[in-house]
């Protein structure tokens, strides 16, 4: 079964042999100044910015800033009410009640192993036992990462790349700007069907260790900036056991970047902008990057 955490994952990748860099300049088609995108891995520090050549400058010279989402809007309170909502399981329904004793027991072995307590105990069981399983998944996953990162338990955005520019950008006086809103990421992430959310949590789990493997993989070449090796990584991940689907491609990353590239001319023609978004949006034959070319625009590594 193709699993959604994979898809999640891989919206922050960029995978093209041909273009090992994360920082690009988007000039030409009318444009009086050129705009900027980078590729960002949503969990890499802010130090990391600092890392990616002519990030500074470019940065400096553009007028406002768009995200994937506008981050502020995360932090409304009716807005963190509604993702709670949203990642809890209906009413009645409990993962205890939804599992068989099998399933069970494996979630259970796997929690104990990540978090040190598993659903047989009464505190573990009150946090987790009423948690979507989209979220049961993301979170087991967040913190075997926290295990040598726990630095990305910070609940302060501007600590993590995507929110650093943002938090960055509204500090200096520039507008900040999202593609989408908070309610359309919440539906992407938590929106599937009660079932399908089961049949993920339960691929992850059993295929946990592939599913680590490949995910420091990952973090490893982003860090490095080798995006050529993650070209190999969208090969082996299409026929790993819990791959990501097509349709789940569609909907995180495709169709999104056509949405995207149909609003950027606007927005650059307004003012010169600095775009920040999952690195995965960016490259191969429907990516940002290629849309952009085949809109007229010129579109430039920054080395």
């Amino acid at each position: 079964m193709k699993r959604f955490f994979f898809a999640v994952i891989l919206t922050t990748f960029a995978i093209s042999a041909a273009q090992a860099q994360l920082l690009y300049k988007i000039s030409g088609n009318g444009l009086e100044k050129p705009s900027y995108i980078v590729g960002t891995y949503h969990l890499a520090p802010a130090s990391f910015a600092e890392k990616i050549p002519g990030l500074n400058a470019a940065f400096e010279s553009c007028e406002q800033v768009y995200g994937e989402i506008d981050m502020r809007e995360t932090s409304k309170p009716e807005k963190q009410l509604e993702l709670q909502q949203k990642q809890m399981l209906p009413d009645g329904k409990t993962l205890t009640s939804l599992l068989t004793g099998e399933q069970l027991n494996k979630l259970n072995a796997l929690l104990r192993e990540v978090l040190g307590k598993d659903l047989n105990n009464e505190a573990m069981a009150a946090q987790l036992n009423r948690l979507s399983p989209a979220l049961i998944s993301n979170t087991i996953m967040l913190y075997t990462y926290a295990k040598d990162n726990p630095d990305l338990l910070t609940s302060d955005q501007s600590k993590l790349i995507d929110g650093y520019f943002q938090f960055a950008a509204a500090e200096k006086g520039k507008a900040v700007k999202g593609f989408e809103t908070a309610d359309f990421q919440m539906e992407a992430l938590f929106g599937k069907s009660l079932e399908q959310q089961l049949e993920d949590l339960m691929c992850m789990v059993e295929n946990y260790r592939e599913t680590v493997d490949m995910a420091e993989f990952v973090t490893e070449a982003y860090f490095s900036q080798d995006l050529d090796q993650l070209l190999d990584l969208s090969e082996d991940e299409a026929a790993s056991s819990c791959g990501s689907s097509e349709e789940d491609n569609d909907k995180l990353i495709y169709d999104r970047n056509a949405d995207w590239v149909k609003a950027m001319p606007a927005i650059m023609k307004e003012k010169p902008t600095f775009f920040a978004v999952g690195a995965m949006h960016l490259c191969g034959d429907r990516g940002v990057l290629a849309l952009l070319k085949e809109a007229g625009y010129t579109v430039e590594a920054v080395k």
